[in-house]
């Protein structure tokens, strides 16, 4: 089954911690996000292997955007 970890927010992506292929498990930090001087780190909420990460450091993400994509 396929599970997207999608932006609550919009903000910076100031680091990607997950590469495709790699395996993730719930609650595991994929990306940590900037807004309004906050840092704020974005989970996972299922087990699975990362298939994409759509964003990159340096991309402004909006609320929704589809992140990362996994498959369990």
């Amino acid at each position: 089954m396929r599970h997207v970890v999608e932006s609550e927010l919009v903000a910076n992506v100031i680091a990607v911690h997950v590469a495709a292929g790699q395996s993730v498990e719930p609650g595991d930090e994929v990306l940590l996000l900037e807004s309004m001087k906050m840092e704020i780190p974005v989970l996972t909420e299922v087990a699975g292997t990362v298939t994409a990460v759509r964003v990159e450091a340096g991309d402004v993400v909006q609320e929704g955007e589809v992140l990362v994509v996994l498959d369990d």
